[in-house]
């Protein structure tokens, strides 16, 4: 399948090249256009139980969307927040991807939840993350930038919880927090989660979390009469 990707100055816009018979499946709201000869099919993939699990646990929407090409054409997509994204072709493997980063993927891939245990909730990332498993491409997005880490065996590499986008299923990881009780409530880093290689682990440069604790207290509240 071919694919580009269109950097624009805040914001990034992927257009998805498909020839005759392929398709594309992405997240819903994701689409921001399609030519000519693409149908659209909005369908909950995995069934009733499975689409509830993805958007309840993993914070995804309960409805997909799938681009079927009758002939030549493209579609275009673009994430909800200003960032990039990055492509990752899978090959019989799984990958793990934090929740709203998914936007895209080959409809032969698996998407599903997986439970990631009380370390990813103490981490404040949710106790499920999107699972992708199998043979396919798959496109993801990032608040900010997007950094590929790439891990030798043994190697180590500490991430704060909030700039996690998605991570290679041969990495193992550990949430631990900075320091000290004092550093973790006063650093301004809170938990981070420690990634050992081998894999590939990609960050993003903005945090979401961090960036509604600096607009909500700036907010206008309703005033007492």
């Amino acid at each position: 399948m071919d694919h580009t990707i269109d950097y624009r100055p805040s914001f990034a816009l992927l257009t998805v090249s498909l020839d005759e018979g392929e398709s594309l499946r992405s997240e819903a709201g994701a689409m921001v256009s399609y030519s000519d000869g693409i149908d659209i099919e909005t369908n909950a993939k995995g069934g009733l139980f499975g689409s509830l699990k993805r958007s309840v646990l993993g914070g995804e929407s309960f409805f997909q969307n799938t681009f079927s090409a009758r002939q030549v054409g493209e579609v275009s997509f673009a994430p909800p927040l200003p960032g990039d994204i990055v492509h990752h072709g899978l090959e019989d493997e799984t990958l793990y991807v934090q929740s709203g980063s998914y936007i895209a993927s080959d409809p032969a891939l698996d998407l599903d939840t997986s439970f990631g245990g009380a370390k990813t909730f103490f981490g404040s990332e949710g106790l499920f993350l999107l699972k992708l498993t199998g043979t396919g491409d798959s496109f993801l997005s990032s608040y900010g930038a997007i950094h590929e880490v790439e891990l030798g065996e043994g190697e180590r590499y500490t991430v704060d919880t909030g700039h996690i986008v998605a991570f290679d299923e041969t990495t193992s990881f550990s949430v631990e927090r900075v320091g000290g009780l004092k550093s973790t409530l006063f650093s301004g880093e809170g938990l981070v989660c420690t990634f050992t290689g081998p894999g590939t682990v990609w960050i993003q440069s903005r945090s979401m979390d961090s960036f509604l604790s600096w607009l909500i207290p700036k907010l206008p509240t309703n005033s007492s009469a």
